[in-house]
């Protein structure tokens, strides 16, 4: 071969390589750009029934099968609760009976593979609590955005953001608990979930973005009679509140931040998130300028929101080790640099954005004594 056919061999070799390259990158990142709501992230194992009898069902046993507390569980067709692991039943080694509590919709069929979910509740407050409650429109800068009302007695309103893979309809876990303590809560749904206006990329940015259709949900509460709010964020929900207290131009009127499993290092959780999606490691780098490149993320920007030398209001945060998604430890740091400010309720054996499924006891105690000056 002559030189020159060499090197222009060898240079569209390189091109071509760097374009696959650059590709893989932007298909690893799809998985927390694109996340579509209501459906599993790669992190949830699939679990098979093996068998159901009157309040339980047998399923493939995993560490995530013997996960402690109330989860949802999730197949084509079918929603149901299911609650502790019951030991004391017979099983084959293989396999872990857990409680069946109900069947929201559908049927539980042996054989169909499942996957336990945080969301407990499917359908509307209505239907799902027995609670009144109002379908609003907030008005929002890409559009309308819909949104729950609940009503109630006190002067605080606790908006409610889902977070990664999740709807409107996973925070109604901790709905029945504020309306019993008469918080007026406004459930929001933000671009990118059904009903909601798309983003203009057509792409999720774990909340840099977000917040503003959150700032709007505050313009709408302050509105319509709320005095304060608290914002109440799962994963990127809770990303959103940070970015929200250090942005909105009502952040005075925000009484208090609940993070429940928070996003605080994006850069990890996109590559945890990749890494679950079995790319290769050498590809996590890409996946991550890829994310920067298509969004504009950066991390400084969320650093600054969670600086608690610039935080006016009280946090509480709910995380633990378990929370492969989000790294606790940025939780952990974060409480500690901000002491008397910043609390830290520590949930053991919870994966991301369950804290709440696996002690829902505690975490609600927890929670009312937070709420409960603010309000």
């Amino acid at each position: 071969m002559r030189p020159a056919t060499a090197t222009a061999a060898a240079v569209t070799t390189l091109l071509g390589v760097g374009a696959a390259a650059v590709a893989a990158g932007r298909y690893a990142s799809d998985v927390a750009l694109k996340a579509s709501p209501g459906r599993p992230l790669p992190s949830d194992p699939r679990l098979t029934v093996h068998a159901t009898a009157a309040g339980q069902v047998t399923l493939t046993r995993c560490l995530a099968a013997l996960r402690p507390g109330m989860y949802g569980l999730e197949g084509p067709g079918v929603h149901a609760v299911v609650g502790p692991v019951l030991e004391e039943v017979a099983h084959a080694p293989d396999t872990v009976v857990r409680r069946l509590e109900r069947v929201s919709h559908g049927s539980l069929v042996v054989g169909h593979r499942v996957r336990l979910t945080p969301q407990v509740y499917s359908g509307d407050p209505g239907t799902a609590l027995g609670l009144d409650y109002k379908d609003v429109e907030i008005p929002g800068e890409l559009g309308s955005l819909p949104a729950w009302f609940v009503p109630g007695q006190r002067e605080t309103w606790v908006i409610t953001v889902h977070g990664l893979g999740a709807t409107r309809e996973h925070p109604m876990n901790i709905m029945g608990f504020l309306a019993e303590h008469q918080f007026p809560v406004l459930d929001l749904a933000y671009r990118g979930d059904p009903g909601a206006p798309r983003s203009p990329d057509g792409l999720g940015h774990l909340g840099d973005s977000e917040w503003r259709d959150l700032d709007a949900a505050i313009r709408y509460a302050i509105r319509f009679g709320a005095e304060r709010v608290v914002l109440h964020g799962w994963s990127t929900g809770a990303s959103m509140a940070l970015h929200a207290a250090a942005k909105s131009a009502l952040s005075g009127r925000i009484a208090g931040l609940v993070l429940d499993s928070p996003v605080l290092d994006w850069e990890a959780t996109l590559r945890a998130l990749a890494t679950a999606r079995r790319t290769p490691a050498p590809l996590l780098p890409l996946a991550v300028r890829a994310a920067q490149g298509r969004t504009g993320l950066h991390g400084d920007r969320l650093l600054r929101a969670a600086d608690p030398d610039h935080m006016r209001a009280p946090a509480l945060i709910f995380h633990g080790p378990g929370d492969t998604l989000a790294s606790w430890e940025r939780s952990r740091e974060l409480a500690a640099r901000g002491p008397g400010l910043i609390s830290l309720h520590i949930v053991p054996q919870a994966p991301h954005a369950a804290m709440w499924n696996a002690d829902p006891a505690g975490y609600e105690e927890t929670l009312r004594r937070f709420l409960t000056p603010l309000g």
